[in-house]
């Protein structure tokens, strides 16, 4: 798919949220700030109340058909127009790839190939369908960005270090192997739990190294994974959604 003919939000500025497996499992302050972060912008946030998951965890199993159920019921759900933000690179990445690739032969490709352009992950909404480039607040923090793999080949890791870089206070590190994986990778961390753990370890490592104040990252996965390895290892950190730091920096300058 081709990002840059994504569909930008209307006039009135309405939009759908998609909170996501993580948010609704673990993460439920991510999809408040998310919500405060958009409303802030003047976005109206339509929360649909059917939603359940974007599929990927079937798909990346390799049970096509379950994944294609979850999908169809997910076209169904955000019905529309609207755009559809979501603040996780790899749910977002699910709705505008895996989907497409599930549905290539399918007689309803239109309604999700739909659904794919209307899809954007929270920072790249923010910068390249809003033009919001600079971000308001303050935060004191040095901060160490996790781009998730999820997020390669998109505007968000991009747009999120626009927008934390603009925030008074905040110093953001360099991560050696930045482009390395995590570990996680959804089943493959079921699978391959030994492997799994060790990339994460090694992910670590480099982070430390950096002697950030806080991790932050566009996608929960990833932040459960480190999150509970350095908890595991007895050396937790402080790890935070790009949302959260966002909605924060508002507060802290009494913003919100």
């Amino acid at each position: 798919m081709n990002l840059a003919h994504r569909q930008l939000p209307g006039a009135d500025k309405r939009v759908q949220l998609m909170a996501t497996c993580l948010c609704d499992a673990f993460y439920a302050d991510v999809a408040r700030a998310t919500v405060e972060v958009l409303e802030h912008l003047g976005c109206q946030v339509e929360f649909p109340e059917g939603q359940t998951c974007c599929g990927q965890p079937a798909f990346n199993g390799g049970d096509w058909p379950a994944s294609r159920r979850v999908v169809r019921h997910t076209v169904k759900t955000f019905a529309g127009d609207l755009p559809v933000i979501v603040p996780s690179g790899s749910c977002a990445a699910m709705m505008f790839h895996g989907a497409l690739l599930e549905f290539e032969k399918e007689p309803d490709l239109p309604e999700v190939q739909q659904l794919a352009h209307r899809t954007w992950e929270l920072a790249d909404f923010i910068v390249n369908a809003l033009g919001v480039k600079t971000w308001p607040g303050k935060f004191d923090a040095t901060i160490a960005l996790h781009r998730a793999c999820h997020t390669r080949g998109t505007k968000t890791c991009d747009s999120a270090v626009a927008l934390l870089t603009s925030i008074p206070g905040i110093k953001l590190v360099t991560v050696g192997e930045v482009e390395q994986c995590c570990g996680f990778g959804g089943t493959f961390s079921v699978s391959f739990p030994n492997v799994s753990a060790s990339m994460g370890e090694l992910k670590l490592e480099h982070i430390r190294a950096a002697k950030p104040d806080l991790l932050v990252s566009p996608d929960m996965s990833c932040m459960m994974h480190l999150g509970g390895l350095a908890e595991k290892e007895g050396h937790p950190i402080k790890i935070q959604h790009v949302a959260q730091v966002l909605r924060d920096a508002l507060k802290n300058a009494g913003l919100l």
